[in-house]
């Protein structure tokens, strides 16, 4: 049994995997707020058994929580704890840009997708809205734009009559109240942000790519933007699980 994870600003994923790369279960929460105790308390509700878990590897932009898991898991199974990026990854991928720059969710997202014949855009909205460029099997570079969800609820933070708003899909762009006018500036915004973006990558590289998009609001803009995309919301598991096999 393999413990996989993936620690992001907002939330942390874990998966428990069969020694047939089968995902078992699946378990999230906050990754600010986790501590000893309530990591013991989930993995137990949870039913893992920690004595059976042979393998352990994350990705993880925040290195606080990462530590805390890693000496955590460290010390109830007596495994290493790897990190992404500490693995030696030449052999799976290659990176055009300063390596240390790139967060090891978005070389695992790459990863997964690689197979040295297609080119691909991945789109990932999360804390962040990323896009990660890659062709063939090379990692090429990305854009970082601000989160959707970061943005809505600064703009609600900082503006007194603007309220706490749930980004939903719009038909008009004209807004007539405070709530559809914001909606429609975020939908909008964001819809043409990406296919803007999309489009430059491939004028800039003279290349066609397939887009995959995955994260938190991917299925509200995958059929809402000009571009065709593909959805998937298993990339990172399928990337930690490829990666995985570099762990002996």
């Amino acid at each position: 049994m393999y413990i996989l994870g993936d620690i992001g600003n907002t939330e942390t994923k874990i998966w428990l995997v069969s020694n047939r790369n089968k995902i078992i279960k699946k378990i999230n929460f906050s990754s600010k707020e986790i501590t000893n105790y309530k990591l013991s308390i989930i993995l137990k509700k949870n039913n893992f058994k920690l004595k059976d878990i042979k393998k352990i590897l994350f990705c993880s932009v925040v290195p606080k929580t990462f530590n805390l898991i890693k000496k955590f898991l460290s010390k109830k199974t007596n495994r290493n704890c790897y990190e992404v990026k500490n693995l030696n990854l030449k052999s799976l991928i290659k990176v055009k840009v300063d390596y240390k720059q790139v967060g090891s969710d978005r070389i695992t997202n790459a990863i997964s997708l690689m197979n040295g014949k297609n080119n691909y855009i991945i789109l990932d909205f999360g804390t962040a809205t990323t896009f990660d460029v890659i062709v063939k099997k090379i990692y090429f570079g990305g854009i970082i734009a601000p989160g959707v969800k970061l943005s809505l609820n600064s703009l609600s933070d900082r503006a007194t009559l603007i309220p706490k708003i749930d980004l939903k899909k719009i038909n008009k762009v004209i807004g007539k109240n405070t709530i559809s006018a914001v909606r429609s500036g975020f939908f909008w915004g964001y819809a043409g942000l990406i296919d803007n973006i999309i489009n430059l990558i491939k004028k800039e590289t003279r290349k066609s790519f397939k887009v995959i998009i995955t994260g938190g609001f991917s299925g509200l803009f995958k059929n809402s933007i000009k571009t065709k995309v593909s959805q998937n919301q298993n990339i990172t598991i399928k990337g930690l699980i490829k990666i995985s096999r570099l762990i002996k």
